[in-house]
């Protein structure tokens, strides 16, 4: 958020994807398979405007792993 706000200017944008991110994190706490499984056992992601947010439950605690910039080349792509 701070890249984005030092990027342009101002924080607009920045607020912009804090709230879609909430927005979506929110959902998956009410609906928490509701993301793509992905190869990595218990992992899934939930695409969110132009970036994918990977996550899973662990002893019903939401934890996110990465946050993935769809732009990026996937196979550099590393979920932590």
């Amino acid at each position: 958020m701070e890249f984005y706000a030092e990027r342009n200017g101002n924080s607009f944008y920045s607020a912009k994807l804090y709230k879609l991110f909430t927005k979506n994190v929110r959902l998956l706490l009410k609906h928490p398979e509701l993301g793509i499984r992905t190869s990595v056992e218990g992992v899934r992601g939930i695409i969110v405007k132009d970036y994918i947010l990977f996550y899973e439950f662990i002893n019903e605690a939401l934890v996110i792993h990465t946050l993935w910039p769809c732009k990026q080349n996937p196979e550099d792509r590393i979920i932590k």
